[in-house]
């Protein structure tokens, strides 16, 4: 099986999950945004898409002209249902891929936190999310998308976690994050950490705490999603037949309603 990972930046890569992916059978291939060209790939045949997350926005195609196509891409998964993934900024452009907006929220939300999720969520284990601390680090948010389920909240972003059709998860938060192995994190992102006054220090021993802990619960939710759209060690057979058989979600991307300029 085939996981293609669309990488932003270098160090926000899969991280833990990509034990699990190996675990389950999964030949990962990293594809570098901004570097590698998109004809590369075979994006509809891969089993797996995972969006990583990075420090642009959904909403600065001027900027990074590529990111209309990758939006396109996206959009493309979700149409035939095939299983995708993104994280951070990945769940921003499956929104915007849906048709939602995405724009920058109150403030940003960076560090170690909870999670309150729906019922709904139990399906992924996302509640083993719940009873731990996961890593918050973003600025921007999104609408929920039309025909979306709402999976998981925190008080400053209503809308952390989607699901969409039988396929698409989306996680605006990072549970792939390990707290042993941030230190790339806090070089790289110390400008964004500094203009936000995070105490850089505490955020490292923030993710120390009971790392094991985090990262098992992680580990979980991707074993958990995996298992739920056919990507396991079981269900694979069903899986690849659903897309011999070309079945979708019949979704159709609704381009124009990608941007909406930032907030002043």
């Amino acid at each position: 099986m085939k996981c293609i990972a669309i990488r932003h930046l270098r160090f926000e890569d899969l991280g833990l999950f990509e034990e699990v992916l190996t675990a389950a059978g999964f030949q990962v291939s990293y594809f570098e945004a901004g570097l590698d060209s998109f004809e590369t790939m075979e994006w509809e045949a891969a089993e797996l898409l995972v969006i990583l997350g990075g420090p642009i926005g959904v909403y600065e195609t001027d900027d990074y002209p590529w990111l209309r196509t990758e939006i396109d891409i996206v959009a493309g998964r979700l149409r035939l249902d095939r299983p995708t993934l993104g994280i951070c900024l990945g769940a921003q452009i499956m929104a915007a891929a849906l048709g939602a907006a995405v724009y920058p929220g109150c403030e940003k939300e960076i560090g170690w936190s909870g999670l309150q999720v729906s019922p709904t969520a139990n399906v992924f284990d996302l509640q083993s999310l719940a009873q731990t601390e996961i890593l918050h680090w973003h600025g921007d948010t999104f609408d929920l998308p039309e025909g979306a389920v709402l999976l998981a909240s925190t008080p400053k972003t209503p809308n952390q976690a989607f699901t969409y059709g039988k396929n698409a998860l989306a996680l605006q938060f990072h549970a792939e994050a390990h707290g042993e192995r941030m230190e790339p994190w806090l070089i790289g992102h110390t400008l964004e950490l500094r203009n936000a006054e995070i105490d850089i220090g505490q955020l490292r021993l923030a993710g120390l705490a009971n790392a094991a802990e985090k990262a098992l619960a992680g580990k979980k939710m991707l074993e958990q999603w995996l298992s739920h759209v056919g990507l396991g060690r079981l269900g694979r057979g069903a899986q690849d037949a659903g897309h011999e058989a070309g079945v979708g979600s019949g979704v159709e991307p609704r381009n124009g309603r990608w941007m909406r300029p930032p907030v002043p």
